[in-house]
This record gives C-alpha cells, structure tokens and sequence, in this order.
C-alpha cells in the first residue's frame, strides 16, 4: 500500500461481500450477517473472496464487518472461540489471495452501530454517554487481534461521525505499525452521516503517515465525485453502492444497476484523483470486472 502514498497505479477493491454471498444461495438475515459464515461456513467466504480477484480486485476486505467479540458469544461460543473467529477472516482472505496468484488483504473494521444492527451504522447517533472514549473502548479488542492478523492493514468504512472516526484515530495511534484507510457513509456530496464535512473528517486524517487512503464508502455513486473534492492531504478510497436504493419499508432494493455505467464512472472517479476504487452494497463481481476494464 505504500505505492499508493507515492503516486502508484490505481488499485480495484472487492464489491460487496454479502451481495456475493446470497448470490451464492447464503441466507444473511442474522444480526450477524456475513461474518456468522465465519462459523458455519467459511469455505462461502474464501469463494466469495476468490470470485473478486478473478473478476480483476487487487484488495479483498475481510468478512469482520460486523464481526465482534459480544456478538459471537451471545450465540453460545466462548469469548476464546470469538476471537479465533474474528481473526479466521483475514486467513479466509489471504488463503483466497494466494489462490488468485496474489494481491492484498484489507482486514474490515465496521463502526459500532454495524454490531447493534438498528440501523445506527447510517446515523452515527450512538444515543447518549457514547462519545469518544467509549467508542475505542469498544472497538479495542478487536482492533487488536485484527492489528497482529497478518492483514496488509486495516479498512476503517462506513464510518458514520466524526467521534468514530476520532476513537479509531486513538486505536491507531496506540499500533504504530499498522495503516489504515478511512472510509465514510456519507448523506451527500459533502458531509458524512452524522452531518460533519467530509473535509472536516479528511483534516483529522491528513498527512498521518499510517493513513493510506480517506474516502466515502456506502453512499450513491451520484455523490463520489463531490466527495473525491473534499479529500486533501490523503489519497481518495471510494467504493459506492450499485445505484439502487433501499426501501426499508417493503424490505427491499428499489431501482437497478447496469456494471458498465459503473465501470465507466469508476475511469471518471479515477481522472477526478481517486486511487482505490471499488464497489460496495449491491456490487457483484461484474461491476469489479467492469471497473478494471475501464482503469486498464
């Protein structure tokens, strides 16, 4: 990743894990999501991983999303078992890496709201007594065993305020070694979820010689371009949605997506000074292929 920081090529990040999934038959309508796969079937995850590198990814973000130490062990496994789990997804991915003839590990750090899966995770709105401290407090242990996993670094995304984003600056400072991207949900073209701009959010970030990348993750292709304009002192990771849109009502994806237009708005993304670009909800691996297409 340091290529990345020195004015290397463009790198393709994954699509949407979970998407890949279900499109493989997996049911994923657990609290869980797809890091319950960890358990119950990790070979899905390592075909999913793979299915992106052969479509033309050169980074894979790891099944930890909504993976945690609490969420494990409310399903009866042992805070031991918990950890193994967590860290499992970084070795499903370099196993799939190493298989595909090579590439890079992202290991996935999800906000909080992502593990109390009530929709907070868009928000950033923790309720009270949840400021900074609590938050890497909260994140700590799985930042860690994540940190010493063998990932190439950590993937910091859809972080939705600008006090996640401060309680994950602390835990990265507490492991010099480690970089990271930054990756935010974003409610328009220039703020992130909790109404900060993003600009804001890239200052806090800016010249930290761990951060790799600081973008939007999460949000309407139709808002990266703006977005890509609010990063200074860092390189833009963006990876969008597909393009539809969820009606939380009826339970369901409103719209359609057509690969190509993305593909085609990924070489805009890129002439506009974005340096990862992938896919995110709702992409599959044809939206990766068409992406590398375009780049190449």
């Amino acid at each position: 990743m340091d290529a990345v920081r020195e004015e290397g090529p463009t790198l393709v990040l994954d699509g949407g894990l979970a998407t890949r999934l279900e499109e493989l038959g997996c049911d994923l309508s657990d609290e869980l999501w797809s890091a319950r796969l960890l358990h119950e079937d990790p070979d899905m995850i390592r075909r999913a991983h793979r299915d992106f590198f052969a479509a033309g990814a050169d980074v894979a973000i790891t099944a930890s999303y909504q993976a945690s130490v609490d969420g494990f062990t409310a399903r009866g496994l042992t805070r031991a078992q918990a950890r193994t789990l967590i860290a499992s997804s970084v070795g499903l991915a370099a196993q799939a890496r190493d298989e595909s003839g090579g590439g890079i590990v992202a290991a996935g750090i999800g906000p909080y709201g992502a593990a109390l899966a009530d929709g907070s995770e868009y928000t950033g709105d923790y309720g009270p007594g949840i400021g900074a401290d609590a938050l890497a407090d909260w994140h700590r242990q799985r930042w860690h065993l994540l940190a010493e996993s063998g990932a190439d670094l950590l993937a910091c995304e859809t972080i939705p305020s600008y006090t996640e984003a401060q309680a994950l600056v602390r835990l990265l400072e507490e492991t010099p070694g480690v970089r990271a991207w930054f990756s935010f949900s974003c409610a328009d073209a220039e703020h992130i979820s909790d109404g900060t701009p993003l600009a804001r959010c890239a200052e806090l970030l800016a010249d930290r010689e761990q951060v790799v990348a600081v973008g939007a993750n999460c949000t309407a292709p139709s808002r990266i371009g703006g977005l890509i304009a609010r990063v200074r002192g860092a390189p833009a990771v963006v990876y969008p949605n597909s393009g539809e849109t969820w009606d939380a009502a009826a339970g369901t994806w409103r719209g359609s997506s057509d690969p190509e237009a993305f593909g085609a708005a990924a070489r805009r993304w890129q002439q506009a000074g974005a340096r990862l670009i992938g896919g995110c909800c709702r992409t599959t691996p044809e939206h990766i292929r068409r992406i590398r297409a375009h780049l190449d």
